[in-house]
């Protein structure tokens, strides 16, 4: 029997509204809370059920595939809590401080929430490793690709060409087939090889194995060409009209151009985990994905007490495995507080995630980073596109500057300094720098995170100054 949240006077803070703040949120009405959700959308479903604009009619099949009935299901949910919780659609957490999340609404009102328990639930962004010409007119990550079909109903161009790896690839890929635009190719930087010695971590989820299977056939009946093992060489076109075509290096190592006027790109996702960051939280790095990520132990806590991480957020395992760690994070957060909860069912949640983690290896071996891409870059390549910062700038502070460190590189190139905070290029100028240095990629470690998260209008009314921080 949950507690009654006017009693014990226990605030807890849900931040996202997907698949992993949907089932926290359920998890904690269940117990008799009713939590404050933030979420940046201004509906709930996450990036992955990004629901369509009130005014469009297309069936949840239609946009999202096979992920119909759990779409349906994460919804329908979120609809049936609204009255018992606290929802704030459209609002940025841009800091964490001292027990207090501060957030901006939509009509540029500041407030400062203090919690007993936090659950961070924000969910991944695009992992992108750049190409030269990638800052082009008609470049777009895989993400924005797929937000533009669901929310917008149009295509980033009338030929559009997928580079990278990774499931999400080939989902927006088929989605953008399936919805009758003009895809040109599917390249994969990962060799077809690659998935045979993936296949036993893979098959302990056969049901998200035969989505995949799914998903590829879907290409093939719509004509859509899909290559192996290729490397990106350059995004052609011009300043004036953008992208006109995109060169790659074949598996068999000839050259071709296939022309186009949009590129889709992205090598799976990465966490966002700038709030962790500036909740304290303790990072490790991770060497199977070449990236940093804050703690987390078998029950959703992070290091920080009072503090929990659900979903990809922390660690990407994928939809199905967000909404069992978001569910489990819950309920850890709750029997921390003192509220009864079942042991049995955080046992079956466990199992269930680790599971999800067998498969996410798979994924990793089957689609790996291509490392190899960032060495090869050339000078000239733009590797932060927010601060136009190319590659031969980044290996000149570490060869005349002596910067062996993300941070000191930040501060010598600005790489990272711009708009994304490095969520789009921090990952591959890491890479870069470790190429160039001749050091392992842990070692050149992380940007460090700063309020506030994402730039924020100035001279917002109502902002006061963020809290004075402690500690390195």
């Amino acid at each position: 029997m949950g507690h009654n949240p006017l009693m014990t006077g226990h605030r807890v803070i849900v931040v996202g509204a997907g698949p992993a703040g949907v089932r926290a949120a359920q998890a904690l009405v269940e117990a008799g809370l009713r939590p404050i959700v933030i979420d940046e959308g201004r509906r709930a479903g996450g990036q992955i059920y990004r629901r369509q604009p009130d005014n469009f009619t297309r069936s949840h099949e239609a946009l999202y595939g096979t992920e119909a009935a759990r779409a349906r299901a994460i919804h329908e949910t979120f609809d049936g809590l609204a009255a018992q919780i606290d929802y704030r659609p459209e609002t940025l957490v841009w800091h964490i401080a001292d027990g207090h999340v501060w957030t901006l609404d939509g009509e540029g009102q500041h407030r400062s929430e203090p919690y007993d328990a936090l659950i961070l639930c924000t969910g991944a962004t695009d992992r992108v490793m750049p190409v030269k010409g990638w800052n082009r007119a008609g470049t777009y990550s895989l993400g924005a690709a797929q937000i533009a079909l669901k929310a917008q109903a149009c295509a980033i161009g009338s030929e559009v060409v997928f580079l990278g790896s990774g499931p999400l690839l080939y989902l927006v890929a088929s989605q953008y087939a399936k919805a009758g635009a003009n895809v040109v190719a599917v390249l994969d930087t990962a060799p077809f090889a690659a998935r045979i010695p993936a296949l036993p971590r893979l098959l302990s989820q056969p049901g998200v194995l035969w989505n995949g299977v799914i998903l590829t056939r879907a290409l093939k009946r719509a004509g859509v060409a899909v290559h192996h093992g290729v490397t990106p060489v350059a995004i052609t076109g011009d300043a004036q009209d953008g992208v006109d075509g995109i060169v790659v290096r074949m598996a068999d190592g000839s050259q071709r151009r296939f022309a186009c006027n949009a590129v889709g790109m992205g090598h799976h996702l990465r966490p966002e985990t700038q709030l962790a960051d500036l909740a304290r939280c303790e990072f490790a790095f991770d060497p199977a994905v070449r990236q940093w990520l804050p703690l987390r132990d078998g029950e959703g806590r992070s290091s920080m007490p009072g503090v929990y991480l659900g979903g990809d957020g922390a660690r990407i395992l994928g939809a199905r495995s967000a909404e069992a760690s978001g569910r489990l994070a819950a309920l850890t957060a709750l029997a921390d507080l003192g509220h009864s909860v079942s042991g049995g069912e955080q046992s079956g949640l466990r199992k269930a995630i680790a599971g999800y983690a067998r498969f996410a290896a798979g994924l990793a071996q089957a689609f790996p980073w291509p490392v190899e891409q960032a060495a090869a870059l050339p000078d000239d390549a733009v590797v932060c596109r927010c601060e136009s910062v190319t590659a031969g700038e980044l290996r000149a502070v570490v060869n005349e500057g002596g910067a062996r460190e993300a941070n000191r590189a930040k501060a010598l190139s600005r790489v990272g300094m711009g708009r994304c905070q490095g969520r789009y290029c921090g990952l591959a100028a890491a890479e870069v720098i470790a190429a160039e240095a001749r050091v392992p990629i842990e070692t050149v470690g992380r940007l460090r995170g700063a309020a506030p998260v994402k730039p924020l209008v100035a001279g917002t009314a109502g902002i006061p100054c963020a809290p004075q921080e402690t500690g390195a």
